[in-house]
Order: C-alpha cells, then structure tokens, then sequence
C-alpha cells in the first residue's frame, strides 16, 4: 500500500505534515497557507483515517507500519530529507519516520508516544469518548457546534481556543473522528506501547506542547528522555492539543523556525 491521499501546496523545500489520531490532513489547513510560502507542503492522510484506506488486516497499525506507508508514498513522490512536522499521533509516526529515512528537521507538536509505561488511562477514555460522540451523536454535535456556547461544550478538551474554529471546520473534524476506520485499531495497537528510541535520529529535532493541553497532561504524556539529547524545546502558550486551530500562527513560525534554523553543511 502507497497510494495515500493528500494535499499539496507551495514552493520551496519539501515539508511533510502528519495529522493526529481520528483526524486527517485538514487539520493543517489553519496553517497551510503560511507554510506554503516558504515550503513545498505535504499534507497526508495516514492509512485508514481522510480519504486513506486503511492497512490490511494483517497488518497492525502501529505508528512504525503507519510511518513506513509513509516512507514507501514519499518515494513515490521522489521526495527525499523533507522536513517532517507531525501532530500528536503524527508526531510519534514522523519519529518513526525519520529513523528508516532521511529528514532535514523534525517538528513535533504535542506529540504522542512520549509517556512511559502504557498509554495513560485518563488519555484512553478520553479519546473513546470523543469517538463515541463523533461516531454515534454525529448529528447532535454537528448542530451543537452551529453556537459559540456549542463550540466551547464540544470542542473544549481538545482546543483552548474553540470560537477560533469555524462551524465548519468543527463539523469537518466531527466527521473525520467519527467516519475514520482506523480509528479502533490504531488505538488498540497504541494502548501497551510508547515511542522508544532506536539508534541515534541524527536529524535535528523540536518539541512543543500546548501549554493548556488537557490531552496529553504535563507529567504524564510529555517525557522527552526517548527524544535526541539536544532536542529543541519550543513554547505554545495558550494553546489546548489542537494548536494548528488555536494559534495558527504560532505553530506555523514554529515549524519555519525549526526547518530554517537547521545548520548548513560543511
């Protein structure tokens, strides 16, 4: 499997984004257009959530096979050492990723993975329940979200900015979590596991979380010690877990910063 679908945009150095659990590519789109002033930008739908089929069923969808989907569509692509910014899931797929290919930088924001032991419990219900919502109360929600009040009751976990989303970028984001089919299996490949460093990534790397993330909680979800010693630590103040939605602009000065502050060759 290497046909993914996706999106691209732009001129410039090839940048990769990777969307999170029970989202799709358009997740970016708040920061697409800034990106894609500097970048040429990829934004994919991982196998089996957007317009992307999911794995076979032999194949368990951990973020490792996820990110080798990747690689193989990226080659098809003839695309080499892109910059890679990954999204909570995608954050722990694009470290996978940069292991078994060449990266030029790697930005992950609010990552997932970096937790130790199992996934956290609180983070397990959490994300059942929003699926839950988005798969059986579809309808409800989608007209919930029509109202400034609606939006901050439906979209308060996961955004600390929910009226800087649209109704339609609320509904859209609503269908994705409910319609994705692999939503069920790659949480279940994820529960008993967190990212664990291989040999050395060699690739420059920075890491922010939303500084009002009620997903990934500080002290439970947000360890850097699998991550590359000089990793870059960068600052998303006032943002919940889907901070492409809360400050786009950050996110995206986040990214270019990280891509264009990668030293030259000598």
């Amino acid at each position: 499997m290497s046909s993914l679908a996706y999106t691209r945009k732009g001129a410039g150095p090839p940048l990769v984004l990777l969307h999170g659990l029970g989202a799709m590519r358009d997740a970016w789109n708040p920061v697409i257009p800034a990106l894609a002033e500097r970048f040429d930008v990829v934004a994919v739908d991982l196998p089996g959530f957007g317009e992307s089929e999911p794995l076979p069923e032999r194949i368990e969808p951990l973020p490792a096979a996820l990110a080798a989907i990747v690689a193989d569509f990226l080659r098809g692509l003839g695309i080499d050492s892109p910059h890679l910014a990954g999204h909570s899931l995608g954050g722990w797929v694009a470290l996978e990723l940069a292991a078994i290919r060449p990266a030029a930088s790697l930005t992950l924001v609010s990552p997932a993975g970096l937790w130790r032991g199992d996934t956290p419990l609180y983070q397990r219900i959490s994300l059942r329940m929003i699926r839950w919502g988005a798969e059986h109360a579809t309808g409800l929600l989608s007209r919930l979200v029509d109202f400034r009040l609606g939006r901050v009751l439906v979209l308060g976990q996961t955004h600390a900015r929910p009226l800087r989303v649209t109704p339609g970028q609320a509904r859209a984001s609503i269908e994705a979590m409910g319609r994705c089919p692999g939503f069920a299996a790659t949480l279940q490949a994820t529960a008993r596991r967190r990212y664990l460093a291989g040999a050395p990534l060699g690739v420059p790397t920075t890491v922010a979380f939303g500084s009002r993330d009620l997903l990934l909680l500080p002290g439970v979800a947000r360890h850097l010690d699998e991550l590359p010693p000089d990793v870059r630590v960068g600052s998303l103040p006032g943002c919940g877990h889907v901070c492409m939605s809360d400050d786009p602009d950050a996110v995206a000065a986040l990214i270019t910063k990280s891509a264009w502050n990668v030293p030259e060759p000598r």
